[in-house]
Formats: C-alpha cells, sequence, structure tokens
C-alpha cells in the first residue's frame, strides 16, 4: 500500500462513511504505521495472514444467436 492509494483509499471511506467531500477534507499527516501500532479494529481484522478470499471465475458470454431475451428457468448465479 503506498501513501497515494491510502489517500484515496481514504476519501472513498469518508464519502461512504460520512457523506464528507473531497474537498472538504483537509489531510495535515500522512504516515506509515506498523501492524502493532493500529488502534481501529476495522483495520486490525485484516492483519490476519490467513484472511481469504473466494475466487470468483467468470462464465464466456453466449453467442448473441444462442441467447433469449426470456427464459423460463432461474439463472444459476454459482461460479462453475
Amino acid at each position: 500500500v503506498t501513501i497515494n492509494g491510502a489517500d484515496s483509499q481514504m476519501y472513498s471511506e469518508m464519502a461512504g462513511r460520512h457523506r464528507a467531500h473531497p474537498n472538504t477534507i483537509q489531510i495535515i499527516n500522512t504516515a506509515t504505521v506498523a501492524a502493532a501500532e493500529c488502534k481501529r479494529e476495522h483495520v486490525k481484522e485484516m492483519h490476519d495472514s490467513k484472511l481469504k478470499y473466494p475466487v470468483i471465475r467468470k462464465m464466456p458470454l453466449v453467442a448473441k444467436r444462442l441467447r433469449a431475451t426470456f427464459t423460463a428457468k432461474r439463472p444459476t448465479t454459482f461460479a462453475r
């Protein structure tokens, strides 16, 4: 993570959590903090080295001539 990446993530979080506009946010100081010095719980939970996310594989797009606008069955939403 770079300082620039952290800045853009901070702008996104402030917009999402507090509805703050980027022109109303003033950055006073930036620093790289060690994992042991972190204070917030939502940051600490990302320090786990065994953290895993599901891998989503996109299905290939069906040819235009084989597509149907309306189908009688529900779509499958799981990745094959």
